[in-house]
């Protein structure tokens, strides 16, 4: 049985811990709302261009929609991109997507008709996630390091960059990205998606559809074409990496609101026990001078 003291020290200690989770659940507070509109900022940018090529290609033959990253091939290697945190204590952000990330390097997948996926390399972003894969035996291809540190629109472009080239010189087939889609301060969606081949028609798919103006475009629509193409795979890396950021900040608030309430309720039973112990050897050392006393009689 513990002693009043053990008791007391670990009553002190949870309230310490306490303090930490509340500390930190008003830090991520803070940071959630700086985080939340960087999102909704980039979105808008993100779904205009996104319309703007589907309706390119909606306007073009065919035969005309021709960029090297949106060649289809079978996929014999393909690249995970895996979007995580640098810190833990986040409920399962980062071990959902992580795993996420490990069964589709297990299982594979069919993509359009083109066979299973071959060979996965990986490339993480966030420590977690290559924590994860790499203690299951599959170290990271490339990792970048301090993203989310200063998270800018050229950090993206170099990543975009390196998985373009190495798409468009045949190392791999297809490239896959992972990532928490932010909803809200209580909710993040595990996403999955492939981000090469480009798929042109991605704006279609979301709902924005074709425009039902006529522009015209300069030089062309082609020459428009093959330069937003590029942008706009940096545009969903930096989106991705927005979107991440500010459900990493949603879900530790969330973990550490909750791991406050669990310590208040632990604190509250432990003073309970302490109570209780206390009157046990309070009522234990007055049976024993009773008892002495009757002895004397």
């Amino acid at each position: 049985m513990a002693s009043l003291r053990d008791i007391r020290k670990r009553i002190k200690s949870v309230k310490s811990t306490r303090q930490i989770t509340k500390a930190m659940k008003m830090v991520s507070a803070a940071k959630l709302r700086r985080a939340t509109d960087a999102v909704v900022s980039a979105r808008p940018y993100a779904d205009t261009l996104e319309k703007t090529i589907a309706d390119i290609a909606s306007k073009l033959e065919p035969g005309a929609v021709n960029h090297p990253l949106l060649v289809k091939r079978p996929i014999k290697k393909a690249e995970a991109v895996v979007v995580s945190s640098d810190r833990g204590l986040a409920g399962g952000f980062n071990g959902n997507i992580s795993k996420q990330v490990y069964k589709f390097i297990k299982e594979g997948s069919k993509d359009d008709g083109l066979g299973p996926v071959g060979e996965v390399f990986v490339t993480t972003i966030g420590r977690k996630g290559g924590d994860f894969l790499r203690s299951r035996g599959y170290p990271a291809r490339k990792d970048w390091p301090g993203v989310f540190q200063k998270l800018t629109w050229a950090m993206a472009t170099e990543i975009a960059n390196d998985l373009s080239d190495r798409f468009t010189r045949g190392d791999i087939d297809a490239v896959y990205l992972g990532y928490n889609e932010f909803v809200s301060a209580i909710s993040q969606k595990v996403t999955f998606k492939k981000l090469l081949p480009f798929e042109a028609e991605a704006g279609q798919a979301r709902g924005a559809g074709a425009s039902l103006v006529d522009y015209k475009y300069e030089p062309d629509p082609q020459a428009v074409f093959a330069s937003l193409v590029p942008t706009a795979l940096i545009s969903r890396i930096y989106r991705a990496l927005l979107e991440s950021v500010a459900s990493e900040h949603g879900a530790r608030m969330t973990a550490m609101e909750n791991a406050t309430k669990n310590a208040g309720e632990m604190i509250g039973k432990l003073t309970l026990h302490y109570n209780r112990t206390r009157q046990a050897a309070i009522t234990k050392e007055l049976m024993e001078i009773v008892s002495g006393a009757e002895a004397l009689k």
